[in-house]
C-alpha cells in the first residue's frame, strides 16, 4: 500500500519551514481507497512570494487546524504504506522534521517518483513534475497547490507501475541496503557508482551543466554520499538541484585543497561560500621597540607590515608563536603572548634565556629572533613538495618560488624532482592566493612539526 502525498510550506528550508497545505492518498497499485487533505495553520506569517506562487496566504490559514491537531490522521492514513512524493526527500523531511516538533519520531519507507521516472522512462528533457507530466499526457490541474499536485503524482506513479521492470526497480529501490532514497532525485545511480575512492575534488553540476558546487575530498564517493545524508536546509537545496557530479584526481588531500581553491576561484559555484567571501587573514611580522629588542607579533594582514608568514586565525599564529619560543628560546612577552610588564612565566621555566628581566642582552636575543625568521623563510621559500601521485606509477609535486606558490604537477617515478627546472616541463601553473598561501604554510608547519616522511626538497 501506497501513500501520494504532496505539500505547501512556508519555504524556509526543512528546519524553518511549515506545512500550509498536506494532501495524502492511499493508493493500492490500481485505485485510490482513502484521502486526506487540509488547509494547516503554521503559526506564523506565510512570505508574500510563497502566497505568489500557491494562491495560500494567512487569512485562509487563519482558522485552520495545526499540524499538531491532524498528526494523528497523518499517522493513521500512513501507518503501514510506502511514502511517495516527487522529490520526496523535501516532502519526508518537512513532515519528519514537523512531527519532531511535537515529539513524534516519524518514520516510513520512501519512494521518488523523480527518480523512479528517470528510471522507467528514461531520455526526457526534464522530469521536474509539470513538464513530465506535460511530456508523457497526465493532466496536471490546480498547480502549485497540494491536492492537484499530489493528484498528478498519483496518475504519474500508477503510469510508472505499468511499464516494464517497475516491480523489480521498486523493489531494488525498497531495499534496505539501497541508497535511491537518500540519492538526490536528479542524479543516475550509475554516475554514483562511477565515482572513485581516492583523493581529489568533484563538481556538483545542475541541469544546464553549471557548476554549482565544488568540494575536495580523500575519498570522493563517500564525501559526495555524506552530502546526500546530511539534512541542513543548504545541503538539501543543493542535492535537489544538482544532477550531474564530476571529479578529478589529485593524489593527495594537500593537492586536492589547492585544486579545490583554484576551482572555486575560477567558477565562482553558487553553493560554495567559503573562499568566496574576502576573510580576514592574520599575519606574523617583526618590529624593535625603544629598547632595541626585536618583537615578533601579529596582527591582520592588512595591518601588518612586511609580513612573514600569513595564517588563517588569531589562534594559528599564537600557536605558531609559541611553538616559535620553544625551538628558539624567545619570550612570550616579546611574542604577543603574555602581556606583563614583569619577567615571564618562560623565564620561570627555564625556557626563556631572560630578555624580559635584564638577564640576556637585546643583542644576544635579536640573534636568536632573526634565527627564528630566517628559519621561517628558509623552510617556505624556495621547496618543492612531493606527495603521492594519481596511480602507483606517478609522484606529484607543488612548488614554491621566491615564497609564492607557482603551481602542481604529475610526474612518472623515474623523474628526478631535485630542482625547479627539471620540474617546469610538467607544471600546472597556477595563482598565488591568500588561500592557497594558508594552505602551503599550513602544510609546511605540519610536516617541520611533525617530522612526516613527506618529501621537502630546498632548491635555489
Amino acid at each position: 500500500m501506497y501513500t501520494i502525498i504532496d505539500i505547501e510550506t512556508t519555504g524556509n528550508g526543512i528546519k524553518g519551514n511549515k506545512i500550509t497545505e498536506i494532501a495524502i492518498f492511499k493508493f493500492d497499485g490500481s485505485k485510490i481507497v482513502d484521502e486526506f487533505t487540509s488547509l494547516v495553520n503554521p503559526e506564523c506569517p506565510i512570505p508574500y512570494f510563497i502566497t505568489g506562487l500557491t494562491g495560500i496566504d494567512d487569512q485562509m490559514v487563519a482558522s485552520a487546524p495545526t499540524f499538531k491537531e491532524i498528526s494523528n490522521k497523518i499517522l493513521e492514513v500512513t501507518d503501514d504504506t510506502i511514502f511517495v512524493a516527487h522529490a520526496v526527500n523535501f516532502d519526508y523531511g518537512v513532515i519528519k522534521e514537523e512531527f519532531r516538533r511535537i515529539g513524534i519520531d516519524f518514520s516510513r519507507k520512501k519512494l521518488c517518483t523523480v527518480r523512479l521516472s528517470r528510471k522507467l522512462i528514461p531520455g526526457l528533457q526534464s522530469y521536474s513534475l509539470g513538464k513530465l507530466c506535460s511530456a508523457i499526457g497526465i493532466p496536471l490541474r490546480d498547480r502549485h497547490r497540494a491536492r492537484g499536485d499530489a493528484h498528478a503524482t498519483v496518475l504519474l506513479f500508477q503510469k510508472l507501475l505499468g511499464t516494464p521492470d517497475s516491480q523489480t526497480t521498486i523493489q531494488g529501490f525498497l531495499n534496505a541496503r539501497s541508497q535511491e532514497a537518500t540519492l538526490p532525485p536528479l542524479v543516475s545511480r550509475k554516475n554514483i557508482d562511477e565515482l572513485p575512492t581516492t583523493p581529489g575534488i568533484y563538481y556538483f553540476k545542475n541541469t544546464t551543466g553549471q557548476i554549482i558546487y565544488v568540494g575536495k575530498a580523500i575519498n570522493i564517493k563517500k564525501r559526495v554520499l555524506g552530502h546526500f545524508y546530511t539534512k541542513s536546509n543548504r545541503e538539501l537545496l543543493l542535492c535537489n538541484e544538482v544532477a550531474k557530479i564530476d571529479f578529478e584526481l589529485s593524489g593527495s588531500e594537500l593537492i586536492a585543497l589547492l585544486m579545490e581553491s583554484a576551482a572555486i576561484k575560477k567558477y565562482f559555484p553558487k553553493y560554495n561560500r567559503a573562499q568566496k567571501r574576502n576573510t580576514t587573514k592574520y599575519a606574523i611580522f617583526s618590529y624593535e621597540d625603544r629598547s632595541g629588542i626585536l618583537h615578533l607579533a601579529f596582527n591582520t594582514l592588512k595591518n601588518s607590515y612586511n609580513p612573514i608568514l600569513i595564517l588563517n586565525n588569531k589562534t594559528d599564529c599564537r600557536t605558531y608563536l609559541a611553538e616559535l619560543c620553544k625551538i628558539y628560546a624567545l619570550c612570550p612577552r616579546y611574542c604577543q603572548l603574555q602581556q606583563t610588564s614583569t619577567e615571564c612565566s618562560h623565564h620561570k621555566i627555564m625556557i626563556c634565556d631572560g630578555i624580559c628581566c635584564g638577564k640576556e642582552s637585546p643583542t644576544t636575543y635579536n640573534l636568536k629572533v632573526k634565527s627564528a625568521i630566517e628559519g621561517i623563510q628558509q623552510n617556505t621559500s624556495n621547496v618543492i613538495l612531493q606527495r603521492k601521485g594519481r596511480h602507483i606509477n606517478e609522484k606529484a609535486f607543488v612548488v614554491i618560488k621566491d615564497g609564492m606558490y607557482l603551481g602542481y604537477g604529475f610526474v612518472e617515478n623515474d623523474v628526478e624532482i631535485t630542482s625547479y627546472s627539471s620540474l617546469e616541463a610538467f607544471l600546472v601553473p597556477q595563482k598565488h592566493t591568500a588561500e592557497t598561501d594558508s594552505i602551503l604554510k599550513n602544510a609546511l608547519k605540519n610536516e617541520i612539526k611533525n617530522s612526516t616522511n613527506q618529501v621537502i626538497t630546498p632548491f635555489y
